[in-house]
This record gives C-alpha cells, structure tokens and sequence, in this order.
C-alpha cells in the first residue's frame, strides 16, 4: 500500500470547500473535471456506507466503479469524508477529504489517498512511483477553485 498526504490553507468558508466534495455533480467536476457521472445507489442514515454509481473518463475510456463512504462527519467548524473505490479490479483505493474552520473566510484542507495494488505485478511497480505529483496538483486545483468561487 502506497500513502499520500498533502494541506493547504484556502481563502474560502469551510461551506464553500466542502460542496466541492458533497455538493452535485457540477460541483464535483470543478475539481475531478473527468467525473461524468455520480449516481446515488444506495443511502444511509449517517453517511457511511452509502454508496455512489461513479463513472470517470480517461481518454476515450469511461471507467465505471461503486464509491463507498466508509466514514462521514460533517461538524460546523470540521467536515470529513473517507470513500474507497476498486478501479479496474486492480487498484483498491480509498480517498479521505478534510476541512478544518480556521477563520470566516479561511479553511484549512487536507487530502490523503491510499492505493493498494491487487494483482503482484502491480505491487513492483507501485514501490517504484514515488512522486506525489498527482496528489499535489489536486489540492492546487481545490485551492484555486475554491477561491475564485
């Protein structure tokens, strides 16, 4: 299993950084623009286990995967939200998404991702990625998109 963790602090209200991630789909593709679909299956009372239809593009490949809320918390001054994904019977991935009111206009954000390789091959060439590039952008994007809203 491979861990990634990266914050930043964004001039935002917590409200406006958390329908990023909770709000519709429109707001979801601000930040993960290759999201073409997120359809609710199935909804529990608090959150977890409530489970969303995903369907992401990757070139002219339309992935579809369930995404699990496997924990949910939505405080006024702190929401966080873990989801766990299997991508092309490969990858088991979960992703963790947490906003901490630091002041009226200011948010504190923090993104962690795991991924965990299924099949053995997989797992030699997951020891050799070790670049948070992907991870570092994202918090960028939710930053810069967060702000301008």
């Amino acid at each position: 299993m491979k861990e990634w963790t990266k914050d930043a602090e964004i001039n935002a209200p917590i409200d406006q950084v958390w329908k990023l991630f909770e709000g519709s789909l429109q707001d979801m593709q601000k930040i993960m623009p290759n999201v073409v679909e997120n359809q609710l299956i199935s909804e529990t009372k608090d959150g977890i286990g409530t489970v969303y239809r995903q369907k992401y593009r990757e070139g002219k490949r339309v992935q579809e995967y369930d995404v699990e809320t496997l924990f949910y918390q939505n405080e006024i001054d702190f929401k966080k939200m873990k989801v766990g994904f299997t991508l092309a019977n490969m990858f088991e991935i979960t992703t963790t998404y947490e906003v901490r009111k630091l002041a009226n206009n200011k948010t504190y954000f923090r993104y962690t991702t795991t991924n965990t390789p299924l099949k053995w091959f997989l797992k030699i060439l997951l020891k050799l990625v070790n670049s948070d590039k992907v991870v570092v952008q994202f918090v960028e994007r939710v930053k810069r998109v967060a702000e301008a809203e």
